[in-house]
Order: C-alpha cells, then sequence, then structure tokens
C-alpha cells in the first residue's frame, strides 16, 4: 500500500466479497481475511521521497483503500492483518525452515531451497527445467539455484527488524504464509485461497512450497485467480498510461455502475472497462433501481414494513449459477427475470401485494448477494399524505395540482 488503489484492485475485492455473501447466504460460517503488505521496498522509497515515516504511508493508504471498498459496497473481511504486526511469528517460522534444512542463511539474507519440494509448479504448471533455462530467471550469486527465494532480507534502508541472521525485513512470500499459518491454527490451512492471476506464479506457488516443507500440505484447499482490467481493450498498465484510480471512476460513475461491471465478466475473464460496458452497466444499475423503488413505494402505501423478515424462496436458479464457479453471469440473467415479473406484477389492475412481497423479498436478497445497495426513501406519514394527493389529482386529471406534487414526490426521492 504505497499508492492509491486502481480499478484492477478493486476486481478482486468485488469477486472475493460476492463469494463471500454467496457462501454466507447458504449457510456457511465464513472467516474471510485480506491482508495488507505494509513494508516493502516501494513502501519505503515512497516514505523517503516524502520525507514521511512508513507508518504515515501505509495508514493513509489503506484507509484509501478502505474508503474505495466501502462505496464499492464491499463488506469489510473478518480481519486485515498488516505484515508489521507478524515480525516474530516471521522470523520464527523461518527459523524453522532453516532448521528443517528446506531454507539456509548467506551474508544476513535466507533462502528457500526450491529442490526440496519434488511438485514445484503444480499450481502454475511451469516447470523447473522451464524456469531454469528461460530468462525470466534472476541471476543471484548467492543463491544455490536461481529458482530459490528470499524469506528474509538483511537490512538496507528504512524499516528493519533485528533477527538470528542481523537486521531485515521479511520476503514477501513469507508474510503471507505467516499470517495465514497463525490465523488459522495448527496447520496454517484454509479452505480457499483467492487474489489476481498475476499471483499464481512465482507469489501462489511459492507459498505452497513453504506450507510444505513447513507442514506438508498445500496451503489451500482450491485457489481461485480473478484475471485482469482492460481499459477499452487495453491492458491497464503504467507503461501505456491507461491507470485509473478506484476513487476517481467511483466518483464518476457510481459504486453501483463499477461493481455492475466487474461482475458482468467471468473472474476468470479479463473485465473490459469501456464506453459500451459502463453505458451498459449503468441501465441495468437504473432499471434495478426504479424496479426496487417503485415497490419499496407500493408496500409502504400498503403499511407493508421493509425489511421483509423472511428469507427469499425462489432463489434456486440464482444460487445455483453462483455455486457453479461463481457464475455471475447467470445469476444476473437470473435476477432480471425476476426484475421483469415484478414490473409485470405492479402493472396488474387489481395489485396483489402477496406476491409483490415475495418477488421484492427475491430481488432483495438477489441484490444482497450481489453487493449492490439501492436506497430508498422510508414514509412518513406526511410523505404518505403527499402521495395520495397525487394519485387523487392524477386520477382526477387535476394535472396542474399533480404536475406539482410530482416535483415534490421527485425532490424528496420518493419517485
Amino acid at each position: 500500500v504505497y499508492n492509491y488503489p486502481h480499478i484492477g484492485n478493486m476486481r478482486p475485492v468485488v469477486v472475493f466479497d460476492t463469494l463471500r455473501r454467496f457462501f454466507e447466504y447458504v449457510g456457511y460460517e465464513v472467516t474471510y481475511v485480506s491482508n495488507f503488505t505494509d513494508v516493502d521496498d516501494k513502501i519505503i522509497q515512497k516514505a523517503m521521497d516524502e520525507h514521511k515515516s512508513e507508518k504515515e504511508i501505509t495508514e493513509f493508504f489503506i484507509a484509501q483503500f478502505e474508503e474505495s471498498v466501502h462505496r464499492l459496497g464491499s463488506r469489510d473481511p473478518n480481519l486485515t492483518p498488516k505484515v508489521t504486526e507478524y515480525i516474530p511469528q516471521i522470523v520464527a517460522y523461518v527459523e524453522n525452515l532453516v532448521k528443517k534444512d528446506a531454507a539456509y542463511v548467506k551474508n544476513g539474507n535466507v533462502y528457500f531451497r526450491v529442490n526440496k519440494i519434488a511438485d514445484y509448479g503444480q499450481l502454475s504448471g511451469i516447470s523447473v527445467d522451464d524456469l531454469l533455462s528461460g530468462a525470466r530467471v534472476e541471476l543471484n550469486d548467492e543463491k544455490e539455484s536461481p529458482l530459490d527465494f528470499a524469506l528474509w532480507k538483511k537490512a538496507k534502508d528504512g524499516l528493519s527488524w533485528d533477527s538470528p541472521w542481523g537486521k531485515g525485513r521479511p520476503g514477501w512470500h513469507t508474510e503471507c504464509c505467516v499470517m495465514v499459518d497463525t490465523i488459522f491454527p495448527p496447520d496454517g490451512k484454509i479452505d480457499i485461497h483467492g487474489g489476481g492471476y498475476d499471483l499464481k506464479f512465482p507469489h501462489h506457488e511459492n507459498e505452497i512450497a513453504q506450507s510444505e516443507a513447513q507442514h506438508h500440505n498445500k496451503i489451500a484447499n482450491f485457489w481461485l485467480h480473478n484475471n485482469f482490467i482492460n481499459i477499452n481493450d487495453e491492458k491497464m498498465s503504467k507503461s501505456i498510461g491507461n491507470v485509473i484510480y478506484a476513487k476517481d471512476l467511483i466518483e464518476e460513475i457510481g459504486g453501483n455502475v463499477v461493481r455492475m461491471v466487474i461482475l458482468s465478466t467471468h473472474y476468470r475473464a479479463p473485465v473490459n472497462f469501456t464506453k459500451e460496458t459502463i453505458e451498459s452497466a449503468q441501465k441495468e444499475i437504473q432499471k434495478l433501481e426504479n424496479v426496487y423503488r417503485q415497490i419499496t413505494l407500493v408496500l409502504q402505501m400498503n403499511n407493508v414494513e421493509i425489511p421483509l423478515s423472511e428469507k427469499a424462496q425462489n432463489m434456486e436458479k440464482f444460487l445455483t449459477a453462483l455455486g457453479d464457479d461463481l457464475n455471475i453471469s447467470n445469476a444476473l440473467m437470473e435476477l432480471f427475470e425476476i426484475v421483469k415479473k415484478a414490473n409485470q406484477i405492479l402493472r396488474e389492475k387489481e395489485l396483489e401485494i402477496e406476491k409483490l412481497k415475495e418477488v421484492f423479498q427475491t430481488i432483495d436478497d438477489m441484490l444482497s448477494i450481489l453487493g449492490i445497495n439501492i436506497e430508498y426513501v422510508k414514509l412518513n406519514k406526511t410523505d404518505k399524505k403527499l402521495y395520495e394527493d397525487y394519485t387523487e389529482a392524477k386520477k382526477n386529471k387535476n394535472f396542474f395540482h399533480s404536475d406539482e406534487l410530482r416535483s415534490q414526490l421527485i425532490k424528496k426521492g420518493i419517485i
């Protein structure tokens, strides 16, 4: 955390928040953990450039990140650990790997022996032979093998901590392992590990390697990797200069619209932010807002308490879609089928309140799982009287008076 989060940083936030909501809805007890890396070379450089402490930098940008998360309708994880809170555990973890001969010390640095893991590359499908012969491997004379990676780095500038190997700071791949190990005892294993596609190798591969050496397990039962964000058919990157900060896009088009664009594409495929995809999402959100506010208005005018206390009954197709590798596109199709049904009920001459209550509960539950938050006005007696007068004026074709009352209702956000 050394800069404002860009829209690509928000994709895993939206994807895994939705997954968490789905699991909780169907009855699982979820412990959702999302960590902050609050020490690395870029943070230290930023602190030096701005003549601030690393803590000042990270606290500011963590707050910025969390604000964008909330504006996208995502809930806070159960835990948001920071690396700097786990230094003693990291040192102990690395010490244990050295004792097991899975790691070695060189000039104050500690490296992991990749050759100790027979099936290294299992997650990414990358072979060790290809890595050794490929140009991607960084040359380092200290390492026994170019594939070995740092568990502990000798201190340079900035934050450092005491260790048996001298002052230093943890390697990135170890930080996440130790947080999982500490939060989920006794064997540091979790059900689902998620993250961006770019983390599959080397980061997640190296987490598996450490966990196998430490606990003889693969750290996670399932891995979910979301794909990247494209801007107008081009991958978002600093080199192209098309990076969009989350706060700016949310300010421009709203959190619900940003969330809808992200959700409209399967998490394993790239999301394309274009004028067309944004306009499509805006129309969908408008359609949802219209029906939601119309239903809440009608129910309240019929003295129905909102929110309703029951759980929706006809969610099967929607939940089946989400259970199929988070197939949100199919889930959205089901949502808009229910919206169509709601509009049909609202148009009927003889309004059936029980039917409307049932369809509203379904829409409300679906939106809650998708993290789309639509606000509505809670009517007081004055509001109800105003709306009654408006409908009466319309009925009597008193158009001047009805237009006047309609303006008041619009101003209050009731219609």
